[in-house]
C-alpha cells in the first residue's frame, strides 16, 4: 500500500492512502499535536467528506486498536522468517512480586536478553511500554526472544 506524504506549510502533515474498496483516508497532523482523520469524497478527491479532529489521548487510543492486531500479525511474520524465534504472553498473576512496580524494576532484558514488547491491560494495549510502566495484576506481557529466555521471563514475572 502506498501511503502519501504532503507538507501542509503553517499547518503540518497529511499522510493519505487509498482502501482496497477505493476510499481515500488521510491523517492530517497539525503542528498542535492535534489529528484530524479524514475521509475524502470518491468523486472529488481534494473534497473532504468527513472529518474527525482527534486529541493525543483519542489519537493514541485509536492507534492501539488498529496497532494491536498488526503488532501480533508482525510478530508471526517475523517468527517465520527467523528461526528459534518466540513470542509468548504472559499474564502476571496478581501476587507476582511486580504488581504495582515499574517494568524497569524486574530487569527482563538484562536478566534474560528477552524483550517485552507490549502489554495488554483489559483490551488496551500498551505498545513497546517503557521501564516506567507500572505493572498490574492480570495485566498479559507480550515477550519475545528465544525458547529459554521467554521461559525465564515467565518465572521472573511470577516468583521475582
Amino acid at each position: 500500500m502506498d501511503v502519501e506524504q504532503t507538507a501542509l506549510p503553517g499547518i503540518g502533515l497529511r499522510h493519505e492512502f487509498t482502501t482496497q474498496s477505493g476510499k481515500r483516508v488521510g491523517v492530517v497532523s497539525h503542528r498542535t499535536g492535534r489529528r484530524d482523520l479524514v475521509i475524502y469524497d470518491r468523486e472529488d478527491p481534494d473534497r473532504v467528506c468527513e472529518t474527525v479532529k482527534l486529541n493525543d489521548e483519542e489519537a493514541e487510543a485509536l492507534v492501539e486498536l488498529l496497532g494491536a492486531p498488526r503488532i501480533v500479525q508482525r510478530l508471526n511474520q517475523l517468527h517465520e522468517q527467523v528461526a528459534g524465534l518466540v513470542s509468548l504472553q504472559l499474564p502476571i498473576p496478581p501476587g507476582s512480586p511486580y504488581v504495582g512496580r515499574p517494568m524497569g524494576d524486574a530487569r527482563v532484558r538484562t536478566r534474560t536478553n528477552a524483550s517485552i514488547v507490549a502489554v495488554v491491560r483489559a483490551g488496551q494495549v500498551f505498545a513497546s511500554p517503557g521501564p516506567d510502566f507500572v505493572f498490574a495484576g492480570n495485566d498479559t506481557v507480550v515477550v519475545v526472544g528465544s525458547a529459554d529466555s521467554t521461559a525465564e521471563v515467565a518465572d521472573i514475572l511470577a516468583h521475582g
